[in-house]
């Protein structure tokens, strides 16, 4: 599950993998009503504010274990079909592609799941990143940053992993892409803790934290993910969820990802603690591991995701 080779990176869960993604909505020509915004770069600070969609829904690790192999352009008229606003996609491959795509069939790139290492005598992250950075500029998207490289929540390594992350953050800075820590289980940022703790620490305006459903109910028993939430929320920018149980002692992530209409994990609680607290963003669907044909637990999700959103709305 955690690999920094590019090579290996199937055996890694794909973070799930992206803050509040607001639909452009700037008014003229009368009063300009805005809730929440993006942090903007340097170049847009007296620029008017950019107002995106209250709580967009994606899915994304849609790719590797689909039955049908679809293509990007094939996976972009799917998500269509089904009612999805856009798609998270994984590595720095073929991000021209995946954004005509998109394009083509009306659709967003929310999040780009990225892997960033710590380890001594290792590029720390991927040199394309420069080159993607261009590509996206202008789009909203997020990169989903998984950090290994120094021991879980270990922070002896935060100088270290502050310094690299204020050198990626600098090249994103006169863009409006946004940097996510995104807890992954056995990595230096593993839980959604170390995640707050270094965003607040590297202490830029384009990095945030994520959390991930999945990867804390590995690494937490304690359940109470509305305190922990709450310590997150003033940079909590994208969060990811999916059908899941409560409880599993056993290896592997059958019962910790599942299609949104299984489980035992109440996820309509989870999203209407996430409206209490003022959470608008982005909500990815994580699908890593989920096998067969990804249209048919797409659509399930879907038709899950409609009733459970509701919850967002009380």
């Amino acid at each position: 599950m955690n690999s920094f080779d590019h090579d290996d990176h199937a055996s890694s869960i794909a973070p799930l993998h992206r803050r509040a993604f607001l639909q452009c909505a700037t008014a003229f020509a009368g009063s300009l009503t805005i809730a929440k915004f993006l942090p903007l770069p340097a170049f847009a600070q007296d620029q008017p504010p950019v107002r995106l969609k209250d709580y967009p829904f994606f899915p994304f690790c849609i790719d590797w274990h689909d039955s049908k192999k679809r293509n990007f352009a094939e996976q972009a008229t799917m998500l269509k079909e089904l009612g999805y606003e856009g798609v998270g996609h994984i590595w720095l491959d073929k991000v021209d592609e995946r954004l005509k795509t998109l394009d083509d069939a009306g659709l967003k790139l929310f999040q780009i799941t990225m892997q960033v290492t710590l380890a001594e005598g290792k590029p720390p992250y991927d040199a394309r990143f420069k080159d993607v950075l261009k590509l996206i500029n202008g789009r909203h998207v997020q990169f989903c940053l998984l950090v290994g490289g120094a021991k879980p929540s270990d922070t002896s390594a935060d100088p270290r992993g502050g310094a690299i992350l204020r050198e990626m953050s600098d090249l994103a800075k006169d863009t409006d892409a946004q940097l996510l820590l995104y807890p992954h289980v056995s990595d230096w940022i593993e839980r959604i803790e170390d995640s707050v703790r270094v965003a607040q620490k590297v202490d830029r305006a384009n990095v945030g934290a994520m959390f991930n459903l999945c990867h804390w109910l590995r690494v937490d028993k304690q359940r109470d993910y509305a305190s922990l939430l709450k310590q997150a929320m003033p940079r909590l920018w994208a969060v990811s969820l999916n059908g899941a149980d409560e409880h599993d002692d056993k290896p592997g992530w059958e019962h910790y990802i599942q299609p949104l209409d299984k489980g035992d994990f109440d996820v309509g609680r989870f999203l209407k603690t996430l409206k209490e607290l003022g959470y608008r963003g982005p909500i990815g669907l994580q699908c890593y591991g989920i096998g067969g044909d990804t249209r048919e637990h797409l659509a399930r999700s879907m038709a899950a995701w409609r009733k459970l959103s509701e919850n967002l709305k009380k």
